[in-house]
Parts: C-alpha cells; structure tokens; sequence
C-alpha cells in the first residue's frame, strides 16, 4: 500500500469470519460431527452467528466507493467480533 500511494492507489483487504457458503458446507460436511464443530465456531464469534455473504458487501461497497477513498493499508476484519482489538 506504502508503494502504490504514491501512484494514488489504494490497497485493502477485507478479512472474513466463518461464513455460510456452500465451500463452508462442504468443510463441515454432514451429520451430528458437522453441527457439533460449528456450534463449537459460532461459539468462538461474540456476534454468536456465522457471516453471510452480505455481510461482507458493505464495506466492500465502501472500499470501492468515493467514500473509501482516504483508507488504504488496511486490513478490515469483518469476523462478528472474532479479532477484537
């Protein structure tokens, strides 16, 4: 980001928690295991629930907006409270 500023380029990156996906579906897989390891993450997320995919798509919006256009070098996490400062 330090590098491409100069060329007035902005540089982020949008870190996300687990997320309901199929991807995320097919990890877990199926049955009593599957259930019992994601009660275990979404126990692990203060926000108590897994991501959707739109939760993602706000500051995604806002990073390609006019609006995001004073941010660069940074690494958002979006993760329901899982990397608290």
């Amino acid at each position: 980001a330090r590098e491409l500023a100069r060329k007035n380029v902005l540089l982020n990156a949008v870190c996300p928690g687990p997320t309901n996906t199929p991807m995320m579906a097919a990890v877990l897989g199926e049955g009593e295991q599957a259930v019992k390891w994601k009660d275990a993450m979404v126990r692990g997320i203060p926000l108590k629930r897994m991501g959707e995919p739109d939760d993602y798509a706000g500051i995604i919006a806002l990073l390609a907006s006019d609006d995001g256009s004073f941010i660069t070098g940074q690494a958002i996490s979006v993760s329901g409270g899982m990397n608290m400062i």
